[in-house]
């Protein structure tokens, strides 16, 4: 200790100390950069949100919720097949 209170001697003085300190400060600004970076990546970039405005998820998630039963919900969706072209070959959705 005696080297960094006399600085004038030729020694480091107490500016070494500002160095480790500096260094930590960069790597865990670029660690936290980083981190913050790849959630928001995960969040949004790599999955697309599903829209739930069409009319058939909507239906389905009132059958889903126990609003409609499976009749109606069955009913409905042939009616929603029908409208917006989403029957296949055999008839059935």
């Amino acid at each position: 200790m005696q080297t960094l209170a006399h600085f004038a001697d030729g020694g480091p003085g107490p500016w070494i100390l500002l160095f480790p300190l500096l260094w930590a400060l960069v790597i865990g600004g670029t660690v936290t950069l980083l981190r913050r970076t790849v959630r928001r990546g995960r969040r949004g970039a790599w999955r697309q949100p599903v829209p739930d405005d069409s009319p058939i998820a909507v239906l389905g998630h009132r059958f889903a919720t126990g609003e409609i039963d499976e009749d109606e919900y069955w009913r409905r969706l042939s009616v929603l097949d029908e409208q917006f072209g989403r029957t296949r070959e055999g008839g059935a959705a």
